[in-house]
């Protein structure tokens, strides 16, 4: 095996690093005056509202090192707070990164999650701006903080669903849960061997959608294209039903959505059959496809179902009808977020 060059962290100190790291970083957004090099960013917006989101993401929680490259880690970082100011309608323009590590980590390591993170700021045109470094006992630890910005008409929330409104999702569901199932099955076939070579050939897309999703900044530029504005939006971070039960509460609603509407992938599809699992099951809560789910009034339909990558999978209803998925036969099963719940107990 070739051997890697390995730096440790302490021959550049906390300052030394964080230049390393970002000597090269081009500020691309008029909107950041001064970027990474004082004590805070400067930035100035003129005359929009400005969206902050903030991302914290734990070794052993939210990502496993056995199987995420930290090129990958790196990206999904990004992504995972983009999404989040697509999900306000807004455009994300600036983060500024934490990292808490342990002496298990050099230079080298950083490097490789900066790059996955430089390659999502490139193709979303956003400036890293700050952060900050520090040590750490329990593994890697990322905090990631985003700025956005959005017109003042356009900003969209989680309360403005309606009686009648049309429920969508962009992309498909569960990708993203299966490809984990993979990943953790995968892991345990080949704990404590030196050498794993597991086969995932027909397996990447469900792959590629855990460990490098993608922020729907494509939807967001459709749905200003075609005149639409969501009543309500959210991103699909913890499962369709949870984040679903969110516009609903905040909106005082119910909903119905259609089981054969869900769309899901293939591949998707097969790995649950293979895992014996029921994949509208995985696809209602399975989380991490950071796919939009938003609701537009029903005057809209004709030019919101004409958007490719959009489905509509049900509507809006009166609150004390509640909320619930109609099967394929015809019955209806009351929503519950099942979801991913990081403060439940194990």
């Amino acid at each position: 095996m070739q051997e890697i060059n390995r730096t440790e962290i302490a021959t550049l100190g906390e300052f030394g690093l964080i230049k390393h790291l970002t000597k090269d970083i081009e500020l691309k957004n008029p909107e950041t005056q001064y970027g990474v090099g004082d004590d805070a960013a400067v930035l100035e917006f003129k005359d929009k509202e400005v969206l902050v989101t903030t991302d914290l993401l734990m070794e052993g929680v939210h990502f496993d090192l056995v199987y995420t490259p930290l090129k990958h880690l790196g990206y999904k970082s990004a992504i995972v707070n983009f999404s989040d100011i697509y999900a306000m309608n807004g455009t994300p323009k600036q983060i500024t990164v934490s990292i808490a590590l342990s002496k298990r980590f050099c230079i080298e390591d950083l490097e490789q999650f900066y790059d996955g993170l430089k390659l999502a700021c490139e193709l979303h045109h956003v400036d890293i701006v700050g952060g900050d470094t520090t040590s750490s006992v329990t593994g890697l630890a990322i905090s990631i903080t985003c700025i956005g910005e959005a017109d003042k008409d356009k900003v969209v929330y989680r309360n403005g669903a309606q009686d009648t409104d049309l429920i969508c999702v962009s992309g498909d569901l569960g990708g993203a849960y299966m490809g984990l199932q993979l990943l953790e099955r995968e892991k345990a076939v080949f704990q404590g061997e030196k050498e794993a070579n597991p086969d995932f050939s027909g397996k990447e897309y469900i792959l590629e959608r855990q460990l490098k999703p993608e922020a729907r900044k494509d939807i967001i530029e459709k749905l200003a294209k075609a005149g639409i504005k969501p009543t309500a939006m959210m991103d699909i971070s913890d499962g369709l039903s949870s984040e679903l039960l969110h516009i609903c509460s905040q909106s005082d609603t119910g909903c119905r959505i259609y089981e054969e509407r869900i769309p899901i992938d293939y591949q998707t599809a097969v790995m649950a059959e293979e895992l014996n699992m029921n994949v509208t099951t995985c696809a209602l809560n399975g989380g991490e496809d950071y796919e939009l789910l938003f609701t537009v009034p029903l005057t809209e339909h004709e030019r919101v179902s004409a958007i490719e990558g959009i489905k509509v999978i049900g509507h809006i209803t009166k609150p004390e009808l509640g909320c619930a998925l109609i099967t394929r036969d015809g019955q209806e099963f009351e929503l519950k977020a099942q979801g991913w719940n990081p403060l439940k107990e194990k």
